[in-house]
C-alpha cells in the first residue's frame, strides 16, 4: 500500500460522486472473489433497506410485484443507506481479520435502514426480535413494523441492536462517539458523519475532541465523512469545497485525511477496503507506540472522506428527472409506487437488480458464503455490549456522603460553603472511581467552587503544554476531569460515557445551560424509549448540577439570569426527569449521592456556588430530601393550630428571603400563625397521578391546607409552579413569586426586589392576603415598604446591600 495527497485540482470534475474509485491510498487487498462476495452483501442490504421503505407483503418478490403489496403510507429515507453499508460491511472484515472490539455509530439523519439491515444480517435482529425471524415470514415483519404504526422508527433507535446514538437530531455523532471510547482502551467507534450533519455547529466543535484522548486510556474513533452531496433539497457545504481546501479544514483540525470517492463497485469496494485497513492499522501503531513506552501523545488521527452519490446504487433518472446522486433521492425514492403502475414496475426492477433469489435461500435466509462474511457473537458491531451499556454498568464506589457534612447547630444562623463542601465528596468519589467516572463541564470547574477536585484527578489535556500551566493549570495526559468551552461537546461526551456503562457528572453555569436545550432533550426521549425495551439494559442517569445561579449573577448583569432550563426539563416525560433545588449544604449532599446512585433519569440538580446560610443538620436534611417536601418546624410558630399563612421557598435564595420575610411578618405582627414549607423536589408538586414522586391530595393538603393564602417563593418563573400545581384544592390560594425577567448589575438583594422576591416584598404579599388581618396590618406594611425603598437606595449609593441584610440570621 501506498499513501498519496489528495490531488489539488479545483474543477467540479474533481468533486463528483461518480466514476472509476479514486482514493489517498491505493491497493488491492481483495481477490476478485472477495470482491464478488462483499458486493453481493452489498447487494443483500440495500436490497432490505428497500424492503423497509416499501414492502408489507412479498417480502423475496417470489410474485410480481403489485400495489396492494407496498404499504399504504411511504415513509422513511434512502439516501445515506449505501454508503453506510458499504461502509459497515468493510469494517466487518477487518473486526474478523484483527478480532476489533468495535461499534458503529450513524449520524446522517433517518439513517436506520442501513443498520437494521446489518442487524438483521448478522442474526442479532432475530436474536432479540424472536418473531423477525431469518426466514420469509420474519422478513416480512421485519419489512412492515419499519415506520409502521406499532412498529419502529426511521432512525437508530433504541429499538435497535447495536445503536446508542439516534440520529434523530444531528450533530452529536462524534461528541457522542469519543464519550463511548473514554476509558475503553480496546475500543474503536467507527462513526458515520453525514454531511448535512457537518454543518451543524456542535458537530464542528467536536472535531477538536482528539485533543482529548489518551492513546494509553482511551480507544479511537474513526470518523467516515460521507459526502453523499445533498440534504433534503439543498447541497452540503462540505461536498461544493475542493480536495485541498477540504483536506486543509480536516488537517487544521488535527486528523489526517484519506479519500475514497467514486461510483463503481469494483473499485469502491478495493479502495474501501485499503484505506479501512490503512486507518485501522495506523490507530493500532499509535496505541501501540503509547502503551509500549509509557508516554501519551497526541496523533493526526486517521479520518476518512467517503465520497458516493446519494442513494447509490438507484436509478439515476426517473421520468427524466435527476433522482441518484441528487437531492431526490434523500427520503422514499419513488414515492408514487403505489399509484403509478410504471413506477411500480421501475421499483420492482430495481429490486430485482439486487439479486434476491441468489443471496438469500429458498426460505429467506442470508446465503452460508455471505453469512460468513459477518463477525459472530459479541464482536459484531450489532451485537457488541458497548452499545447496550448497562449490561457493562458497575455502581459506583460511593463514600458515605454523611462523612461530609456541615455542622448546623441551630437553623439559619451560620454561614457555609455549601459547593465547596459538596466538591470534597466528589472528589472522593473520583479518587474511589479512576476508570468509570468523569465530570464534564465548559472551563468553569474552578468557578463553580469545584476545584478540590482537581486533587483526584486533573483536566485532561493532550494539546501544547507552557510552563506556565504548572502554577495551577491543573492539566494532565490522563485525568478525570473533561473541559471544553462548548456545552454541545461536554454533553455529547457525557452521553456516549453514560450509554456505553459509565458514570459521569455535567456541571454548568445555570443560564448557558440552555445551549444543550436540545440535547438533553433527545436523551430524555432516548431513555424513555429505551425503558420499554426489554432488552436494554439501565444505564447510569444523566445528572447535570446547576450553579452560578441566576440571584447571584450581579456582577454578570441580565445576560446571565436566566432560570428557565427547569421549564424545559419539566415538560419531559415524568418517567424520565427528576429536579432537585437543595436549600443548603447538607440537602446537596443528600441530593448528589441519591442522583448518582440512580439510573436511566435526567436529574438536574439547582445550587448556588456561594456561601450560605445553612439550616438543616444532616439527619434532618436526609429526612428533608427523603420526603421531598416538608413542614420546617423550627421556622414555623402554627403548632397545634390553623395557620394563617403558608410561607413555602423552592431553591437556597428564595429560602433565605422566605425566611427573613417570615421573621418580619412575625417581629411585627407577632399574633400571625405561619407554617414555613420548603420544597427540594420539585415534582412532590405534581399530583400523584402524574408523576412518581408526586404527593396525593390529602398529602399536600396536610402541608399547603386548602384554605389557607400560600405565598411561594421559588428559583425560576413563577409560571411552572402554577403549571405543576393547577389541578391541587386551593390552587386559587397559591401566589408565587419567582425570576421575572428584571435584571441587570444589581446587589443580590435589589436583583430581588425588582422581581419581588425579595423578604419585604414577600411580607407585604403576605399582609395584603391574610383576611383576618383585616386593615391592623397597614403601619407594619408601611413599615416594611420604607425599609425596602431603603435597601434599595443604598444599593446604588454605594454598590453593596446593608450590612443588617448581608449579615441576616434567623432571629428564633
Amino acid at each position: 500500500m501506498t499513501t498519496l495527497h489528495a490531488s489539488d485540482d479545483f474543477s467540479a470534475e474533481s468533486i463528483s460522486a461518480y466514476g472509476t474509485a479514486r482514493s489517498t491510498v491505493k491497493g488491492t487487498p481483495l481477490s476478485k472473489e472477495e470482491v464478488k462476495k462483499v458486493d453481493d452483501y452489498f447487494k443483500a442490504s440495500l436490497y432490505l433497506c428497500l424492503g423497509m421503505l416499501y414492502l408489507k407483503q412479498n417480502p423475496l418478490l417470489q410474485e410480481s410485484l403489485k400495489a396492494e403489496h407496498l404499504k399504504t403510507r411511504l415513509l422513511g429515507h434512502w439516501g445515506s443507506d449505501a454508503g453506510q453499508i458499504f461502509t459497515y460491511i468493510h469494517f466487518n472484515r477487518l473486526i474478523k481479520k484483527y478480532d476489533l472490539d468495535s461499534i458503529f455509530i450513524s449520524g446522517p439523519g433517518h439513517g436506520a435502514p442501513a443498520v437494521l439491515s446489518q442487524a438483521y444480517l448478522e442474526g442479532t435482529y432475530s436474536e432479540v426480535y424472536p418473531d423477525k425471524s431469518e426466514d420469509s415470514e420474519g422478513m416480512r415483519r421485519f419489512f412492515k413494523q419499519f415506520s409502521f404504526p406499532g412498529g419502529i422508527g426511521s432512525h437508530a433507535t433504541p429499538e435497535t441492536p447495536g445503536s446508542l446514538h439516534e440520529g434523530g437530531e444531528l450533530g452529536y455523532s462524534i461528541s457522542h462517539a469519543f464519550g463511548t471510547v473514554f476509558d475503553h482502551p480496546e475500543l474503536i467507534a467507527l462513526t458515520m458523519v453525514g454531511d448535512g450533519e457537518s454543518e451543524t455547529g456542535p458537530l464542528a466543535t467536536s472535531w477538536h475532541s482528539t485533543k482529548f484522548l489518551n492513546p494509553i486510556t482511551d480507544g479511537a474513533v474513526l470518523p467516515v465523512l460521507h459526502l453523499n452531496g445533498y440534504k433534503i433539497n439543498n447541497p452540503t457545504v462540505l461536498a461544493r469545497i475542493s480536495h485541498k481546501e477540504l483536506e486543509s479544514l480536516f488537517i487544521g483540525y488535527g486528523w489526517t485525511p484519506y479519500f475514497v470517492e467514486g461510483s463503481d463497485p469494483e473499485t469502491m469496494h478495493q479502495a474501501m477496503a485499503a484505506t479501512l485497513e490503512k486507518a485501522v492499522t495506523e490507530i493500532r501503531a499509535y496505541q501501540k507506540q503509547a502503551r509500549e513506552s509509557g508516554k501519551p501523545f497526541r496523533p493526526l488521527w486517521p479520518m476518512i472522506v467517503l465520497r458516493s452519490p446519494k442513494g447509490w446504487t438507484g436509478p439515476r433518472q426517473v421520468d427524466h428527472k435527476f433522482l441518484e446522486g441528487f437531492w431526490r433521492a434523500h427520503q422514499v425514492p419513488i414515492p408514487d409506487a403505489l399509484t403509478n403502475p410504471a413506477h411500480l414496475k421501475l421499483l420492482e426492477d430495481w429490486m430485482r437488480g439486487y439479486e434476491p433469489e441468489k443471496v438469500f435461500d429458498e426460505n429467506g435466509k442470508l446465503i452460508p458464503e455471505l453469512k460468513e462474511l459477518a463477525p459472530t457473537g459479541a464482536r459484531r458491531m450489532s451485537a457488541n455490549p458497548v452499545a447496550n451499556g448497562g449490561i457493562l454498568k458497575k455502581p459506583l464506589n460511593l463514600p458515605d456522603f454523611r462523612d461530609y457534612a456541615i455542622e448546623v447547630r441551630k437553623g439559619g444562623t451560620a454561614d457555609a460553603p455549601s459547593m465547596s463542601n459538596m466538591a470534597i465528596f466528589l472528589r472522593d468519589i473520583i479518587a474511589a472511581n479512576q476508570t468509570n467516572f468523569r465530570l464534564f463541564g465548559p472551563d468553569e470547574t474552578e468557578s463553580n467552587k469545584l476545584g478540590v477536585v482537581y486533587q483526584a484527578g486533573k483536566k485532561v489535556w493532550m494539546g501544547e503544554y507552557f510552563d506556565e500551566d504548572a502554577d495551577g493549570g491543573n492539566l494532565a495526559f490522563a485525568g478525570r476531569v473533561m473541559e471544553i468551552l462548548s456545552e454541545h461537546t461536554c454533553e455529547g461526551w457525557l452521553e456516549g460515557y453514560l450509554l456505553s456503562g459509565r458514570h459521569g457528572l455535567l456541571n454548568s453555569y445555570e443560564p448557558f445551560i440552555h445551549i444543550i436545550d436540545s440535547m438533553v432533550n433527545q436523551h430524555c426521549k432516548w431513555i424513555e424509549k429505551a425503558q420499554e425495551v426489554e432488552w436494554r439494559a439501565k444505564v447510569a442517569s444523566l445528572n447535570i448540577l446547576l450553579t452560578a445561579t441566576v440571584w447571584r449573577q450581579d456582577h454578570n448583569g441580565f445576560t446571565h439570569q436566566d432560570p428557565g432550563f427547569l421549564d424545559v426539563v419539566a415538560n419531559k416525560s415524568p418517567e424520565v426527569v427528576r429536579i432537585y433545588l437543595p436549600p443548603d449544604g447538607n440537602c446537596l449532599l443528600s441530593v448528589m449521592d441519591h442522583c448518582l446512585r440512580s439510573s436511566n433519569y435526567v436529574n438536574v440538580i439547582v445550587a448556588d456556588k456561594q456561601n450560605h446560610l445553612q439550616y438543616l443538620d444532616m439527619e434532618a436534611a436526609v429526612e428533608h430530601c427523603t420526603k421531598g417536601v416538608g413542614i420546617w418546624d423550627w421556622a414555623s410558630n402554627d403548632q397545634g393550630s390553623e395557620p394563617d399563612l403558608v410561607m413555602a421557598s423552592c431553591g437556597d435564595v428564595p429560602t433565605m428571603e422566605s425566611l427573613a420575610a417570615t421573621a418580619l411578618l412575625r417581629e411585627s405582627l407577632p399574633q400571625l400563625k405561619i407554617r414555613f414549607v420548603n420544597v427540594v423536589d420539585l415534582f412532590k408538586l405534581v399530583p400523584a397521578s402524574e408523576h412518581a414522586h408526586g404527593l396525593s391530595d390529602r398529602e399536600y393538603a396536610a402541608i399547603f391546607t386548602t384554605d389557607k393564602p400560600i405565598v411561594f417563593n421559588f428559583h425560576s418563573y413563577p409560571w411552572l409552579i402554577h403549571r405543576l400545581t393547577y389541578k391541587r384544592p386551593g390552587q386559587h390560594n397559591l401566589h408565587v413569586r419567582g425570576y421575572k425577567e428584571k435584571g441587570n448589575i444589581n446587589t443580590p438583594l435589589e436583583l430581588a426586589i425588582r422581581n419581588q422576591t425579595d423578604r419585604y416584598s414577600l411580607a407585604i404579599d403576605a399582609i395584603d392576603r391574610i383576611p383576618s388581618l383585616g386593615n391592623t396590618g397597614s403601619a407594619a406594611r408601611e413599615k416594611l415598604l420604607n425599609e425596602q425603598i431603603r435597601c434599595r437606595t443604598e444599593a446604588y449609593a454605594n454598590g453593596i446591600d446593608p450590612k443588617s441584610v448581608q449579615d441576616w440570621v434567623w432571629p428564633f
